[in-house]
């Protein structure tokens, strides 16, 4: 964090809290199937709410994204702006009443939470591998186990305060907080005992 209280990422950028005032709900990451940005087409329509995705196609997907995502783009509400760079994040999370993270596999950690938070903005995630390790529902945002779920936390998103979203990343993923986490782990180990090691005697 700097000195104005701005959350620096690993690729950069910085994360600063922001009004959400784009009243738009946010994708941000791959179109693939295990990251389900059909779900999230569904949830923003079926909520009545804008959807923006910021999502790049790997070529692995490409036929993907052709049959299964690009027929659902049609219409109104629903803008599909390509990939975005480290430097237009902030703009992108900030605007956002809420990040959708409706994932269909075990993510092992998911970084793209921890920058809507660090932006104020809500996430409303699946109950799927990191999820419940990092948003803590209610607080945070919302963890969900289907789109009926979803589409009531959009509609609820209204009651999470931006300023307290941005309050816990600073309790919870600030450098100066890994860092003492990390420190905590190493003296844990050094106040292991050490066990003698037994050598095998020669014949």
């Amino acid at each position: 964090m700097d000195r104005n209280g701005a959350a620096r990422s690993p690729s950069g950028p910085l994360f600063v809290l922001a009004s959400g005032e784009g009243g738009y709900l946010a994708f941000l990451g791959r179109i693939s199937p295990e990251k389900r940005a059909d779900r999230a087409i569904e949830i923003a329509k079926r909520a009545g709410v804008p959807l923006k995705l910021a999502a790049k196609v790997d070529k692995a997907d490409e036929s993907y994204f052709n049959e299964m995502i690009r027929p659902l783009l049609k219409g109104r509400g629903v803008e599909y702006i390509g990939e975005v760079n480290d430097s237009e994040k902030q703009a992108f999370l900030g605007g956002a009443s809420a990040l959708l993270f409706p994932i269909d596999w075990p993510e092992p950690f998911g970084l793209v939470q921890i920058e809507a938070i660090a932006c104020g903005t809500p996430v409303i995630g699946w109950r799927r591998g990191s999820v419940p390790e990092i948003i803590e529902h209610g607080v945070t945002g919302f963890i969900v186990e289907g789109i009926d779920e979803a589409v009531d936390a959009v509609h609820n998103i209204g009651s999470l305060s931006r300023e307290a979203v941005r309050k816990r990343f600073d309790e919870r993923f600030t450098i100066e907080r890994v860092a003492q986490d990390y420190v905590r782990v190493y003296e844990s180990l050094g106040a292991e005992p050490v066990l003698p090691v037994l050598r095998q005697q020669a014949a």
